[in-house]
């Protein structure tokens, strides 16, 4: 007996519904939603850590900054462990490592310690992130792409909004230095009940629908690492600049407002969380924006020359707050909102999770840099509630980084106006796929 053509053909699965698709964006993003809480919960601290613990400046810098050391090197060893075993494994495992990070930290008052388990949250939080990013580049590519990186932002940027304004929601735990960190430890339950609920909606999906295949490749050669175009390298440098100068800007934020601005904590934490409130409402509807007009390198260079001004106006104004903090919000906002999601177009998916790995691999060399940096400056220059002034060296830095970031996204317009362009200025609905 001889089986027709629509017998001996299999059946050609369905690609996953859009109310599908958003529904496991929502879940995976959770996982963000605890990174991002447990990564700002030290900011409010700082003044809390100097008075009980008598932490330095430095010492809080190297909090932060020893988050982002060995991801210089895990970063990229997390992207290709994304390619081999897939985002459904590594968001799970990853996301366990920040949740024991987390813990560690809130375990005692020891300075080496507490570092020691940031420095085991950022062997987890980075890598989650980039498997994160990789799964999103997986079921959105195409059309929705900018905007589902927006929504994952958002998501994610309620924990920093959480966090950054604990002492508002929970101000009386502000009286110890360990009960806001085992909070922290709670919301880093999220890493992991994010990562299984992802697994659960991923494994449905493949039995049901025909799935992409970022992030499911079986080998990399790290050749390829060196033949990434001029475009991707431009995207890095801008990365680099601009998170070097917002991070670190938030590590000490708090501090800088009450002691040199003589705000409270709670409006201190307040209008340290604008960058996230403005990311929140912002970053996907920019995404939207861009996905409609492109001009993504024009928006990026907007976005960069937004923060040249704000760190100055800051250290020798007594201007309202609300208004230069707007303007960085507004850069925060924008300028993820394009930049993460343009790599998918410069690279090809089966490469995505090393791009990305290494992309955040190099942003955390200026992590960590400029957060030693930072607080080395504002020691050297006995920068406190009686010497305001000593701020200022490292505004001048944060400034300079606002500078370089704007040469650099002018750069990749130049580029990609030119004839080896990738259709980052174009409306295009198409990632980079083969």
């Amino acid at each position: 007996m001889t089986l027709s053509g629509s017998e001996a053909m299999p059946a050609v699965r369905p690609q996953p519904t859009r109310l599908f698709r958003w529904v496991v964006l929502v879940f995976i993003s959770l996982a963000m939603f605890g990174n991002y809480y447990v990564y700002d919960s030290v900011s409010p601290l700082a003044d809390v850590l100097k008075q009980q613990l008598g932490f330095s400046d430095a010492n809080i810098g190297l909090l932060n900054a020893i988050y982002s050391i060995p991801n210089v090197f895990m970063v990229l060893i997390g992207g290709i462990i994304i390619d081999w075993i897939g985002t459904r494994k590594a968001t799970l495992i990853f996301g366990t490592v920040c949740l024991l990070g987390a813990a560690i930290t809130a375990s005692t008052g020891t300075l080496w310690v507490m570092a020691a388990g940031r420095l085991v949250f950022g062997l987890g939080a980075e890598s989650l992130i980039v498997a994160v990013t990789t799964a999103i580049a997986k079921w959105f590519r195409g059309k929705e792409l900018s905007f589902a990186f927006g929504i994952n932002l958002t998501i994610a940027r309620l924990g920093s909004f959480a966090a950054l304004n604990s002492p508002t929601w929970a101000g009386h735990l502000y009286t110890s230095w360990q009960l806001p960190l085992l909070v922290a430890v709670g919301f880093g339950v999220f890493c992991v009940v994010g990562a299984v609920l992802y697994w659960i909606l991923e494994t449905k999906a493949e039995k049901k629908y025909e799935l992409g295949t970022a992030g499911q490749t079986d080998r990399v050669v790290f050749s390829d690492l060196f033949k990434f175009g001029t475009s991707y390298w431009l995207v890095v440098a801008l990365c680099i600049t601009f998170y070097s100068a917002m991070f670190p800007f938030q590590t000490f934020a708090v501090k800088f407002f009450i002691e040199a601005h003589g705000t409270t904590r709670e409006l201190g934490g307040f209008l340290s969380s604008m960058l996230t409130l403005f990311a929140m409402v912002f970053t996907p509807l920019f995404g939207l924006l861009v996905d409609k007009i492109g001009k993504r390198s024009l928006f990026m260079m907007f976005g960069s020359a937004l923060i040249i001004p704000v760190y100055l106006m800051m250290a020798y104004t007594h201007i309202p707050l609300y208004l230069p903090m707007a303007m960085m919000g507004i850069a925060f906002s924008l300028i993820p909102a394009i930049m993460w999601p343009s790599v998918a177009y410069l690279v090809d998916q089966s490469k995505l999770g090393t791009a990305y790995g290494l992309m955040t691999m190099i942003q955390n060399m200026g992590l960590a840099g400029f957060n030693l940096l930072i607080g080395w400056a504002n020691d050297y220059a006995g920068a406190s509630a009686v010497n305001p002034a000593g701020y200022r060296i490292g505004m001048w830095i944060f400034s300079c980084l606002g500078f370089f970031g704007l040469f650099f996204a002018f750069l990749l317009r130049r580029r990609e106006t030119g004839p080896d362009a990738h259709g980052l200025e174009s409306i295009t609905t198409r990632a980079k796929t083969e």
